[in-house]
């Protein structure tokens, strides 16, 4: 089991090395979870990013990989300490740290090195935009987080979690270092019902997309086993019917592998995730 989780890390890693790089991929060049550059603007319009967020990006934070509007769902507060599990470019932690202010921190991590490379380049122009300095990015993986017992507010995270080969472990870190009565916000792909097996070994054969995702409600069980609780689950279907519409080349895939008379949203959809971590007695 954990050679076959390494060779599942190890295939991810130079997925997102390759887009991070913007090298030629197994993925046709284009991210394995979004859209590809041409599309990028109107997808972050699709699933809730405001303009003016994106318009104070640094240049190329924004890589198309998101499913979802995490730092929406979390409603930041000033001064609190946020974490994005898979950070990716920036995108998520660059709106977090102008939503938490000067007295608060966001915190990136992600196992890719050339992601991580990337991310902390944009620093730079996001103080100087901002007049903030209160973002960082760390290396490390969502099962094995390089933070602090009970040390962060909330945890938010993009599209990510479906590619771990260990969700229950991703699960226990994130009630590890969040603070007793902080909060998650995740947006990631889900399943509403289970694919027929020979859908499976079309997705298999890609780096991230839906090749990890978990039934809905088990994503539910996983995070009450961890410990958190006021789960809920919000299914959107936004994200997936623009695929569709917009004829990307994993969903054009798809369809011709389902069955007929269905549809990839009949299957897949983007979730937003919210949960908390119990108060101690007494606090």
């Amino acid at each position: 089991m954990r050679v076959e989780a390494e060779e599942v890390r190890q295939k991810v890693r130079e997925g997102y090395r390759r887009i991070a790089l913007k090298e030629p991929s197994g993925c046709s060049s284009r991210s394995c979870c979004g859209p590809g550059l041409r599309q990028t603007a109107k997808l972050a319009d699709v699933i809730g990013y405001a303009a003016e967020d994106l318009r104070a990006l640094p240049d190329g934070a924004n890589l198309g990989l998101s499913c979802g509007n995490p730092t929406a769902l979390a409603a930041l507060k000033r001064g609190e300490a946020v974490l994005d599990l898979g950070s990716g470019a920036g995108l998520d932690i660059f709106i977090a740290g102008r939503r938490v202010g000067p007295r608060g921190c966001a915190i990136g991590v992600d196992m890719t090195p050339e992601m991580v490379a990337k991310a902390r380049r944009n620093i730079a122009t996001y103080q100087k935009r901002s007049g903030l300095r209160n973002v960082e990015f760390r290396l490390g993986e969502i099962e094995h987080l390089p933070v602090a017992d009970n040390s962060v507010d909330v945890i938010i995270s993009n599209c990510v979690i479906n590619l771990s080969p260990d969700k229950p472990q991703v699960w226990r870190e994130m009630a590890r270092v969040l603070k007793p009565g902080g909060r998650v916000a995740v947006s990631d792909l889900a399943l509403l019902r289970p694919l027929p097996p020979k859908i499976i070994k079309v997705v298999e054969a890609l780096v991230g997309c839906i090749a990890g995702a978990v039934l809905a409600e088990e994503t539910e069980r996983l995070a009450r086993a961890a410990g958190l609780t006021e789960i809920v689950l919000s299914p959107k279907s936004d994200y997936v019917a623009a695929m569709e519409q917009w004829n990307d080349s994993f969903y054009a895939e798809l369809v011709k592998a389902l069955p007929r008379n269905t549809h990839p949203s009949d299957y897949i959809t983007s979730l937003d995730v919210s949960a908390r971590k119990p108060k101690q007695r007494g606090s």
